[in-house]
């Protein structure tokens, strides 16, 4: 079974305004309200790819039961664990001014909510997936994945991480199958700036040196990179397409990735699927469905 944590879930609220006046009155052209939170991205496209999961997070308020109730209705498994006060929260994404975004907070998680959390993981057994992804709330402590990952080592469970700096660099020691930084995040790691695939291979291998098993790293309209266990790296441009919704793309390429090497534990096959699922979310208005990644894989070189 594949099971993803969402420790900050959110409702996203997707919006164009056209011709934005600040201090104004804009009214929307267009509006999603969808649930987000890069586990639950992850979870969906999974779903949308064939594969059956559980989505484990946590929910406040009338937002989380709205959150589950979406997670539901698409046909994945969602196990929130209810936080008895505040409300899970709302992001607005304004799809018409370069990407910009206004993330909520959510609810305060105390220390018991976390136990039960990992309660439940520790149910897991040989053989699942584990997928922590995305940025955890101030009240939980940025060790929480480096603890997760503790705690479930030596079991046999492949853990993919997608997340940024101290929650990304502190799981290494235990070797997490897969970490999907982008070429970004992997800069702020070594003080670098880096635009060219190229020029990412290096410090992708630095972070397989340091533990990581697979480092598959996303750069946006330049393509992907993968440093794979196998010792071979793979490089690809992005495939051609317009760019209609981001949210998500990154976390469409771990699902994608991830469905590609269950498939057949090939990583060629894995790192395509990933680049073209990705693309494929990138290109459509929600996260992409199994038609529309198998129609970008085959533009795929």
């Amino acid at each position: 079974m594949i099971y993803t944590v969402t420790f900050n879930p959110s409702l996203d609220y997707i919006v164009s305004v056209d011709n934005f006046k600040l201090g104004l009155t804009n009214r929307t052209s267009s509006e999603l309200m969808l649930p987000g939170g890069k586990g639950i991205n992850v979870s969906i496209v999974l779903k949308n790819l064939g594969y059956e999961n559980t989505a484990l997070g946590f929910s406040a308020g009338f937002v989380g039961e709205e959150i589950k109730r979406q997670v539901e209705e698409i046909g994945v498994n969602a196990d929130f664990i209810q936080i008895p006060s505040g409300c899970s929260r709302i992001n607005l994404k304004l799809k018409s001014i370069d990407g910009t975004e206004i993330n909520g907070m959510g609810p305060d998680i105390t220390e018991d909510k976390v136990e039960e959390l990992i309660a439940r993981l520790d149910r897991l057994k040989e053989g699942d997936v584990l997928v922590l992804a995305g940025s955890i709330p101030s009240s939980i402590s940025d060790s929480i994945y480096r603890d997760i990952m503790k705690r479930l080592n030596g079991r046999g469970i492949k853990i993919v991480v997608d997340a940024t700096k101290d929650l990304l660099v502190n799981v290494l020691e235990y070797n997490p199958f897969l970490i999907k930084p982008n070429n970004h995040e992997i800069g702020e790691i070594f003080g670098v700036e880096l635009k060219e695939r190229e020029e990412v291979v290096p410090y992708a291998e630095k972070l397989k040196n340091m533990g990581a098993r697979n480092v598959l790293v996303s750069m946006a309209g330049e393509g992907a990179v993968l440093v794979s266990e196998d010792g071979n790296v793979y490089k690809s441009p992005a495939p051609k397409g317009k760019l209609v919704n981001g949210v998500g793309a990154g976390d469409s390429m771990v699902a994608g990735f991830m469905a590609g090497w269950l498939e057949n534990g090939d990583y060629m096959h894995a790192f395509k699927m990933g680049l073209a699922t990705g693309s494929a979310s990138a290109f459509s208005e929600y996260l992409a469905t199994k038609e529309e990644v198998e129609r970008v894989y085959k533009t795929i070189i």
